[in-house]
């Protein structure tokens, strides 16, 4: 019944997001790291953690147009059996002029990715309701999973995308994308035989953006929409960036803060978390920390039950870079 792997920033998770965002950079080639923890005061060991690493990169096509590669690998493990999910995946995009020229360009890029996800799940830690001796505690008896569960298993898992992105000049740009998650609804049932449990397709809305304010600070918006059957959450906000040194050398620093939103199954809305987010940019290293502050009743829990995340992207560089052909991300 849970909900896919998200990160707070992710605008610097993009094969995550959307494979259309496969080798749409400023850049020849990018590297990214995501790693997440949550929960951790509270659950302690058990807590939620989440890592991700992609590689991606752009290759041209005559002179306008660009064909993106990538692939990626994430992990997911969470709560005291140590439920897990593991994923692989190629990602393919195609980047089409659509008008503009070199200091100003519109594209429209499709992309789509394949992987395959292994979950797990270890039963060693494992309490069951014929271990309890009636009075609060537990039996040391061995009990056999039911018949037909199997701790581990394989499934495949396909993802489309389409990205809209425009550069107004070399300052300002902005990009609108939508992504369709799981589009092959893979069984993910721990049982065997006749039993299906779909994963529900998940959609994804994002934009975002980057606009001048004057030569030394610039206005980062972001949006994020997704929807995953009965489960719905939005994030939004921005951050400033300031720079530090000249554009050419690519030196800057944001602050930002971002609010979560999500739904109730038995309806309605609510508030979930608040997101401050830092991010250093130096040459070709990008550099991010956020902390999402619990602001919906699991606040209770304790004072720091939120959500760190840390993020770095590696650009590398070569002859055909074209800085002003896509937005920094």
């Amino acid at each position: 019944m849970a909900q896919d792997i998200h990160f707070s920033q992710f605008y610097m998770s993009p094969l995550n997001l959307n494979p259309a965002l496969t080798g749409v950079m400023n850049c020849n080639t990018r590297v990214v790291g995501n790693y997440r923890n949550q929960w951790s005061q509270v659950l302690q060991g058990d807590a939620y953690n989440t890592y991700s690493v992609s590689y991606d990169q752009k290759i041209a096509v005559g002179r306008s147009d660009y064909f993106g590669i990538g692939g990626s690998f994430w992990g997911d493990r969470a709560g005291e059996l140590s439920y897990g999910t593991t994923q692989g995946r190629i990602s393919f995009s195609y980047s089409k002029k659509m008008g503009g020229y070199r200091k100003k360009a519109h594209y429209l890029v499709f992309g789509a990715d394949a992987g395959m996800s292994q979950r797990r799940v270890d039963l060693t830690g494992a309490r069951w309701p014929s271990q309890h001796d009636g009075n609060g505690g537990w039996t040391g008896l061995e009990v056999t999973p039911p018949a037909g569960f199997r701790s581990d298993f394989l499934h495949p898992d396909l993802s489309a995308g389409l990205v809209w992105f425009s550069v107004l000049d070399a300052k300002n740009s902005y990009y609108v994308g939508l992504a369709m998650h799981h589009l092959n609804q893979p069984n993910v049932t721990f049982y065997g035989g006749d039993v299906t449990e779909s994963l529900t397709s998940r959609i994804t809305l994002h934009m975002g953006g980057e606009f001048e304010m004057n030569k030394d600070i610039s206005f980062v918006p972001g949006f994020i929409y997704m929807k995953q059957g009965e489960h719905m959450q939005f994030n939004f906000g921005t951050s400033l960036r300031f720079n530090l040194g000249p554009r050419s050398e690519r030196q800057s620093w944001q602050l930002g803060g971002w609010y979560r939103i999500g739904n109730k199954v038995e309806g309605g809305i609510h508030s979930d978390a608040l997101i401050v987010m830092t991010r250093f940019d130096y040459g070709n290293y990008g550099i991010g920390f956020s902390y999402d502050v619990t602001v919906s009743k699991l606040r209770e829990a304790g004072s720091f039950n939120g959500a760190f995340e840390f993020s770095l992207n590696y650009l590398i560089c070569g002859p055909e870079k074209r800085s002003v052909y896509c937005p920094r991300f």
